[in-house]
C-alpha cells in the first residue's frame, strides 16, 4: 500500500514537473517566434490562415466581447498571452490538479475534478490581482531612478518630452516599456496630459499619481522641474527603504497568513488517503453547509492576519 502511494506520488510529481517544463518551453518558443516575426515578418506574405478546429475556436473566442475585457486585464498584468491561450492554460491547470488529487489523495473522480475546477477559477481570480500588484510594485521601485534620470535630462536643457524619450531609451524593466509607449504616443501627437492620465489609470499607485501630478503642475505653472524631481527621487528612495524594512519585519506574520488556511485543507486530504471515503460527507447537504462555514472562517482568519501585517507606508 505504502509503495503504491509512493509510486503514485512520484508519478504525479513527475507529471507536474513535466507540465511546468512544457509550459516554460512553450512560452519561450512563443516569445522567440514573436521576435523572429517582428524581424523577418515583413519579408514574407501570409499564404494561409490557421485552419484547425481548435485554432478556429480560439480565434472566434478572441474576437468576442468577453475576450476583449480579458485582453485588457492581461495587458494591465503585463501578460503577453491571448485570452484563448490563457483560458486553455487554466483548463489544463484544473485538469492536472484533478488528476493529482485523484491519484495521490485518493479522492473520488467527481470530487477531484470539482476541486480542480475550484482551483482553476480561484487561479483566474487571484492571478490578475497578484500579477498586477507585482507589476505596479516593480514600477514603483523604478520610479526614483526615473525621476533622477528625468531631472538630469531637464537640467541639461532637454524638454519633458525629450526627457521621457531618454528614459524610454535607457530604462529597462516595466518602467522602460511604459515610457516607450508614452514616447510613442507623444510622437504621434497625443497630448502630454492625456498620455500621463492614461498611464496613471493603468498604474494607480500613490507614488505614480504624485509623479504625474508633479509633471502636470510644473508643466502648467513652470518652475525648477529638475530640483523637484531630484527631491522626489530622494523621497521615493526613503519610502522604498521603509517599505522593505516593514516587509522584512512582518515576513513571519505574512507567511502564517498563507499557511493557516492551507493546513486544515491539507490535513483533510491526508486523512482521506488513510481513511477511504473520509471526504465523502462533504458532498452531502449538511457537509456542504459545514464546508461553507469552514471556508468563511478561513477567509476571515486570512483577512484578519493580513490586516494586521498590511502596514501602509
Amino acid at each position: 500500500m505504502n509503495n503504491t502511494l509512493m509510486l503514485e506520488a512520484a508519478i504525479a510529481g513527475l507529471a507536474a514537473l513535466l507540465f511546468v517544463w512544457g509550459m516554460y518551453a512553450y512560452l519561450g518558443y512563443r516569445k522567440e517566434k514573436k521576435e523572429i516575426k517582428q524581424v523577418y515578418g515583413a519579408h514574407f506574405q501570409k499564404n494561409q490562415e490557421r485552419t484547425s478546429f481548435i485554432s478556429s475556436l480560439g480565434d472566434r473566442f478572441d474576437k468576442s466581447t468577453y475576450a476583449g475585457a480579458v485582453r485588457e486585464k492581461l495587458l494591465q498584468a503585463n501578460v503577453t498571452l491571448l485570452p484563448s491561450e490563457f483560458y486553455a492554460i487554466l483548463i489544463l491547470v484544473g485538469f492536472a490538479a484533478g488528476i493529482f488529487l485523484f491519484s495521490v489523495f485518493n479522492l473520488s473522480f467527481f470530487a477531484s475534478f470539482f476541486v480542480g475546477a475550484i482551483l482553476s477559477v480561484s487561479a483566474n481570480f487571484f492571478f490578475f490581482i497578484i500579477r498586477k500588484n507585482k507589476y505596479m510594485d516593480r514600477i514603483s521601485d523604478q520610479l526614483s531612478e526615473v525621476c533622477r534620470m528625468m531631472a538630469n535630462s531637464t537640467k541639461a536643457g532637454l524638454t519633458i518630452t525629450q526627457a521621457i524619450e531618454v528614459v524610454a531609451g535607457e530604462m529597462g524593466g516595466p518602467a522602460g516599456e511604459e515610457f516607450k509607449n508614452m514616447a510613442h504616443n507623444l510622437r504621434l501627437g497625443v497630448d502630454m496630459e492625456r498620455v500621463l492620465k492614461q498611464l496613471e489609470r493603468k498604474i494607480p499607485t500613490k507614488e505614480f499619481k504624485l509623479f504625474v501630478a508633479t509633471i502636470l503642475i510644473q508643466r502648467k505653472s513652470g518652475g525648477n522641474l529638475s530640483a523637484v524631481l531630484e527631491e522626489m527621487a530622494r523621497t521615493l528612495d526613503d519610502r522604498k527603504i521603509l517599505k522593505q524594512t516593514v516587509k522584512t519585519m512582518t515576513a513571519e506574520q505574512r507567511f502564517i497568513s498563507y499557511i493557516l488556511p492551507a493546513m486544515p485543507i491539507f490535513m483533510i486530504f491526508m486523512m482521506n488517503t488513510v481513511m477511504d471515503g473520509f471526504i465523502d460527507p462533504i458532498f452531502t447537504l449538511p457537509g456542504a453547509i459545514l464546508t461553507i462555514i469552514f471556508a468563511i472562517g478561513l477567509l476571515i482568519s486570512f483577512v484578519l492576519v493580513r490586516a494586521v501585517t498590511n502596514i501602509r507606508v
